[in-house]
């Protein structure tokens, strides 16, 4: 979440990516950090996921993460 912050204080679209298990987390993050980040989540767990796997998820996101990018924060 910090470098998201950082990059968008740089003026330099940003989104978060992370698993469904950090929705809380990341927004009670964004918060504390005064920035309402764009965030896109994927299903959890991700860590014993193959590549192929993890691939999918990453194919099944690339839309949304296009769509907050386009979107502010």
């Amino acid at each position: 979440m910090h470098d998201i912050v950082d990059l968008e204080t740089r003026g330099v679209p940003g989104v978060v990516v992370a698993s469904s298990e950090f929705v809380e987390a990341a927004e009670s993050q964004a918060r504390a950090l005064g920035l309402a980040a764009r965030r896109v989540f994927v299903p959890h767990p991700i860590q014993d996921r193959t590549d192929d796997e993890m691939r999918a998820l990453a194919d099944a996101a690339v839309a949304e993460i296009l769509a907050a990018l386009q979107t502010p924060p």
